[in-house]
């Protein structure tokens, strides 16, 4: 099985590379570097699809490993679309039960393949808990060493689980982005390659499967999609994944409308939506039990903005005291292990219809990002 021909280009400026050498930020303007395939209408494509084992590598023509020798995987993808039991036109696309309990699963899935096939010897990345975890997982199943960095309030439960899988832990003040400042001279003094979020390639292709198993999931592309936003790979995955399918001639010009789903303790897309910025500050001293939302500053800020105003959807932040009571609400209401970040999601839905914004007909898709392993 091979992947369609396809090329690194970056998302800010002209320059385009061969896929041949590790690739962070783009080495002329420090933007984030997407993978761009070589795409012709192939409505027979999905029939092929159809037949093929249900991971996310069934998309094979789509991802960017050339070697299967090189596919890393755990059997991460296809994850269940479950119609709400409060709401009848919602659906909740549980990702916690990809093999590390999050979707961050897909995106490390295709990262660490293509570090390994383009040569890397170890990884390092920064994180707020989930992708540690799958960093690790992933790392170890490359048979490739991992060093992790995260803050030192991350949840016990994120540390010892990189630990159990192999990786090297190590724990800083701050938030996120000082976890990615302490990677980043960990990687100038020891080596290895950065898989930060939208620092690399890759991480976006294995989320914007999620985009693809939405329109096998309902046949159609829902009207919205409501996704808890951190570093927002997949939304932009996603994202990208809808012009795919329409130069594979799956789908039309029709779109969902994306909205981003914050907390109000850390919500610089919200902010910069708002006030109409092309990218989001970073914010100042960022609060909030949801871990993964807890980024305070986004590399993919302007591909993030860009998908939300070109949708036509927006930008949420929700009260951090209503976060925890909504999911404990998802998880008694609709047997799901929804984790903070996916209650943030649903209390967003509810205001979101109060606001009119989203009509009770419209269909929705809720992302139930990782599982509820924070407490």
């Amino acid at each position: 099985m091979t992947h369609l021909p396809a090329h690194i280009a970056c998302s800010a400026c002209d320059a385009t590379f061969p896929i041949r050498d590790l690739l962070n930020l783009c080495p002329k303007c420090k933007a984030p570097l997407l993978v761009s395939y070589d795409i012709k209408p192939d409505p027979q494509l999905r029939d092929r699809i159809r037949s093929r084992a249900a991971t996310m590598w069934r998309y094979r023509e789509v991802l960017p490993v050339s070697d299967d020798a090189n596919v890393v995987t755990l059997g991460e993808g296809v994850t269940p679309l479950l119609r709400s039991r409060e709401f009848p036109n919602v659906f909740i696309k549980d990702e916690s039960k990809n093999p590390t309990r999050s979707f961050k699963s897909r995106g490390m899935a295709a990262a660490v393949s293509m570090a390994k096939e383009l040569g890397a010897k170890s990884l390092a990345a920064p994180t707020a808990g989930n992708a540690g975890a799958a960093l690790s997982a992933y790392g170890a199943r490359a048979g490739l060493p991992v060093f992790v960095a995260m803050p030192r309030d991350t949840p016990q439960s994120i540390i010892d689980e990189c630990r159990e899988y192999g990786a090297e832990v190590e724990l800083v003040a701050g938030v996120i982005t000082d976890a990615g400042k302490r990677v980043a001279q960990y990687i100038a003094d020891n080596g290895g390659f950065d898989l930060s979020t939208l620092k690399e390639p890759y991480r976006v292709e294995g989320k914007k499967i999620m985009g693809y198993e939405l329109l096998e999931d309902l046949d159609r592309l829902p009207d919205a999609i409501l996704y808890p936003t951190g570093g927002g790979t997949g939304l932009i995955g996603m994202w990208k994944a809808f012009d795919e399918m329409e130069r594979l001639g799956w789908i039309g010009s029709e779109r969902p409308r994306m909205y981003s789903i914050q907390s109000s303790g850390c919500a610089p897309i919200v902010r910069a939506f708002a006030a109409h910025l092309e990218s989001a500050p970073e914010w100042e001293s960022p609060q909030t039990t949801a871990w993964g939302l807890r980024v305070p500053r986004a590399v993919g800020d302007r591909l993030m903005l860009r998908a939300l105003r070109d949708s036509r959807g927006g930008a949420i932040a929700v009260d951090e005291a209503a976060i925890e009571p909504a999911a404990a609400a998802m998880r008694k209401g609709e047997g799901i292990d929804a984790g903070p970040e996916t209650g943030a999601a649903m209390h967003a839905y509810r205001l979101l219809v109060a606001q009119r914004a989203i009509r009770p007909d419209e269909t929705v898709v809720i992302f139930n990002t990782g599982a509820n392993k924070y407490h």
